[in-house]
C-alpha cells in the first residue's frame, strides 16, 4: 500500500494495529565526483518500494522524505540541508500526523548517516505522548555487517560515502547516473572518533573530495547481491515489528509465565 497512491476512504479502512507504515527519510547532498546528489534518496526509496512489493497487505508505505541533516557537507556544496532543531521537529509532525489518525506501528527507513541521532531524538521526544505506540527507527543498511563483510572488496567494510557499497547498489537500481570514469580509490578517511570520543569533523575535513572507500571495485552484480540481501533483512524488520506487543506497561511485554517473574 502507498499512502501517497491511495484515497483517503481507502486510506480510513486501512488495519491501524497490524500495518507498519514505513517512513523512508534520506538526502540530497553531493556524492564525490562520480555519483548523484540523490544518492540517498534515490537508494532508500528503492529499498522501501521493495519492501512494500513484498508486504503490500501489511506495509503502508509513505513518500520519500529527501530533505536530510547535511550540514557536514555543506562546505563542499552541492548540497541542501536541514538543521538539526528543523529536521527533527518535522519528523515528528509527519509521525504525529500518522499516530493522530490511528496508526500504531511507524518505521523511519533511514538512507543517510546524517539523520541516525536526529531521528533516534525525533521518536523519543513523541514516545511519551503516544506511549502505546510502536515507533521505530533504523538505517536500511543496520543488519547488513555480515553480508557487506562477505560481499565487499575493499578495506572499507561498511557503509561510507559514495563508497564501494552505494556505488554498487547504484549501479545495480540507476547504473546510468554512476560517472564510470570518475570512480578511484578516496584515499584514507580522517576518523571521526578517537579513543571511543565522537569528533565533529565535517566531510571536507575527513575527505580528499567528499566520498569514501573504495567506488572503483563496485560492480552491478555486487549491488544487486546487496539490494537482495538488504530487502530480505528489512522485510524480517518489518514482520518482527508486527509480532511486537503494544502497551503501556511491563507486564505486557514480558509474559506472566517467564522464568524470573
Amino acid at each position: 500500500m502507498k499512502f501517497h497512491e491511495m484515497t483517503s476512504p481507502r486510506l480510513a479502512v486501512v488495519d491501524r494495529d497490524q500495518t507498519v507504515v514505513v517512513i523512508p527519510i534520506a538526502a540530497v547532498e553531493q556524492h564525490g565526483p562520480h555519483m548523484p546528489t540523490g544518492t540517498d534518496a534515490i537508494l532508500c526509496g528503492a529499498v522501501a518500494e521493495a519492501v512494500e512489493t513484498r508486504l503490500s497487505e501489511r506495509v503502508l508505505l509513505t513518500p520519500t522524505f529527501w530533505l536530510g541533516a547535511s550540514a557536514h557537507h555543506l562546505r563542499l556544496g552541492s548540497t541542501l540541508d536541514c538543521k538539526l532543531g528543523t529536521y527533527v521537529a518535522t519528523l515528528c509532525d509527519i509521525a504525529r500526523s500518522l499516530l493522530g489518525d490511528g496508526y500504531q506501528r511507524l518505521l523511519f527507513l533511514n538512507g543517510h548517516g546524517g539523520n541516525i541521532d536526529p531521528m533516534r531524538v525525533a521518536i523519543r521526544t513523541i514516545q511519551p505522548a503516544y506511549p502505546n505506540a510502536l515507533l521505530a527507527a533504523g538505517s536500511y543498511w543496520c543488519a547488513a555487517d555480515p553480508l557487506l563483510n562477505e560481499t565487499l572488496a575493499g578495506d572499507h567494510k561498511f557503509v561510507g560515502h559514495a563508497c564501494e557499497f552505494e556505488t554498487s547498489l547504484m549501479l545495480h537500481v540507476r547504473p546510468e547516473l554512476v560517472e564510470d570514469d570518475r570512480r578511484a580509490d578516496a584515499g584514507e578517511l580522517v576518523p571521526d572518533q578517537i579513543d571511543g570520543l565522537f569528533l565533529s569533523r565535517d566531510m571536507r575535513q575527513r575527505t580528499r573530495e567528499g566520498f569514501t572507500g573504495r567506488p572503483d571495485l563496485a560492480s552491478a552484480e555486487k549491488g544487486r547481491r546487496l539490494f537482495e540481501g538488504v530487502v530480505d533483512q528489512v522485510v524480517c524488520m518489518v514482520e518482527t515489528l508486527l509480532t511486537q506487543p503494544l502497551g503501556t506497561e511491563y507486564q505486557q511485554f514480558v509474559p506472566d509465565d517467564k522464568p524470573g517473574t
